[in-house]
């Protein structure tokens, strides 16, 4: 018999493809695993097992600081016992008889601190030099460093930032850091903090970055918060990247007991430069100022000015000034400032601050309806926090008839009330007189005494015309009414739902 080969040879010609196949797919997972391989060790090779080289190459520029101040002798024993306690006394005499009543002492404070230019300029915080009658800068022990402490001078200060510039003459160039740009810093990235904590001598610890864009307590806060160790005398080091570069002078801890608990905060870099640039060269911050008073728009303030989105800077006061001088007014919303959209009030105090004084910008304003663009020239903030302003207006004759309104009790300004609560003369308007519990205006933060100038954005001087906002708001379909109040002479804007 013949041989059966034909099923044979087609399942054979029929494997044959399916097998190149399996070859061709072990290749391609083979390439797969090299190219992984690969990549993880360019990895490894960009993120170094030891952080020793990156020390080794900024360490030289990180300074420890001490300041000491001159403190005027006491005549009681405070801190050694509470203020009227009998054993006062006795701790006096005790004091007294030892040389330590009134005579002044020296108190001596540490921290951290970093060079910036070969010529000894030193970037610190300004609470750690802040009062010092002396600066000492000690520097990290090395070839070319100075083997002894320097004297410093204060350059200049800015407390809104906590940043100081100081300046030591040096008998050779020093060495020094540059800053990097901190607003490229991603959560997550690698953190090296340096310093002197505690008074332990320069120390490395390194984190990643935790949060951006944290807000404290002042205008210009811009932290980035980070799980480096920070500790008391890390305050004005320098917190860098795997590149080498400042983008944080470590400034503040979050802490219950005053030790490290991974929650520290630097200074970003965007900003110590702004102001170290204008402390080198005239010796103090200068600002750009608008002169306006300024609040977040809520999404119910924008449905009642009939805006699209909760966007902006609503101003709530033009005093005199830059502002006032180019025309914006009272409910005004900036919308944009010098080309770049406001997001919210700390976007454009931070815009405005960072702005050249005598630069004349552009100014957008959402307006009754639509847009208006200004052009303003700035002033200087400092120059302005030095004035003071004062209202003006007509007299306005008293009302005393009482009215409930959108849950609050108001009546016409009177001039005893107007004394009472010390009301500028000028100042128009109803007071508040009682606000019922219930009510939305009491959610919001209205009180008795608060005193309503703007219905509408339009002046009030009656209840009538108080009635006639209410009326007109109503009727352009709108579902709540904002108001512009005056507690303390601060103003604020408030929108109350209709249906009260």
């Amino acid at each position: 018999m013949q041989p059966q080969v034909t099923s044979n040879s087609i399942t054979s010609g029929a494997l044959r493809p399916l097998a190149l196949l399996g070859s061709a797919r072990v290749m391609l997972l083979a390439g797969l695993a090299m190219m992984m391989v690969l990549a993880q060790v360019a990895i490894a090779q960009a993120r170094p097992d030891s952080l020793a080289p990156l020390a080794d190459k900024v360490s030289p520029a990180v300074v420890n600081i001490t300041t000491t101040t001159v403190v005027e002798g006491r005549a009681g024993p405070q801190g050694i016992v509470p203020e009227g306690s009998p054993f006062e006394d006795f701790f006096r005499e005790f004091q007294d008889r030892n040389g330590q009543g009134n005579r002044p002492r020296r108190s001596s404070a540490l921290g951290s601190g970093f060079v910036i230019s070969e010529d000894g300029y030193i970037v610190t915080n300004n609470h750690v030099i802040e009062e010092a009658d002396e600066i000492e800068i000690e520097f990290f022990p090395g070839d070319g460093q100075p083997a002894q402490p320097l004297p410093a001078k204060v350059v200049g200060t800015d407390p809104n930032t906590d940043i100081a510039l100081l300046k030591v003459d040096a008998p050779m160039p020093l060495s020094f850091v540059k800053f990097g740009d901190s607003d490229i810093a991603r959560v997550g990235d690698w953190v090296v903090a340096m310093g002197n904590p505690l008074g332990q001598g320069f120390s490395v610890s390194a984190g990643i970055v935790s949060a951006r864009n944290r807000e404290l307590s002042g205008s210009y806060d811009d932290y980035i918060q980070t799980d480096a160790a920070i500790n008391r005398g890390n305050s004005g080091g320098p917190l860098f990247n795997m590149d080498g570069e400042v983008i944080g002078v470590n400034t503040a801890i979050l802490s219950p007991n005053g030790g490290s608990i991974g929650i520290g905060f630097s200074m970003a870099s965007n900003v110590v430069t702004k102001v170290v640039d204008q402390l080198r060269e005239y010796g103090e911050t200068r600002r750009g100022w608008l002169g306006v008073r300024i609040q977040d728009v809520t999404s119910d303030v924008a449905e009642a000015m009939g805006m699209d989105s909760a966007k902006g800077a609503l101003v709530t006061d033009v005093p005199e000034g830059p502002a006032k001088d180019a025309g914006l007014l009272a409910g005004d919303v900036i919308l944009s400032f010098d080309g770049a959209d406001v997001e919210d009030t700390r976007g454009l105090v931070r815009q405005v601050g960072n702005t050249e004084v005598g630069k004349a910008v552009r100014v957008v304003v959402y307006r009754e309806g639509k847009t208006e663009t200004l052009r303003v020239t700035l002033g200087r903030r400092e120059d302005a926090q030095r004035q003071a302003g004062a209202d003006t207006g007509s007299e306005i004759a008293p009302d005393t008839r009482e009215k409930e309104l959108l849950g609050l009790t108001v009546s016409r300004l009177s001039d005893d009330q107007r004394s009472e609560l010390n009301v500028p003369e000028g100042t128009d308007g109803l007071v508040i007189t009682g606000v019922d519990e219930t009510s939305e205006a009491f959610e919001k933060g209205l009180r008795a005494g608060d005193i309503i100038t703007e219905a509408g954005q339009q002046k009030l001087s009656t209840i009538a015309e108080l009635e006639d906002r209410i009326s007109e708001a109503k009727e352009a379909g709108r579902k709540s009414l904002l108001l512009l109040v005056r507690r303390a002479g601060e103003p604020r804007f408030v929108a109350l739902n209709l249906a009260e």
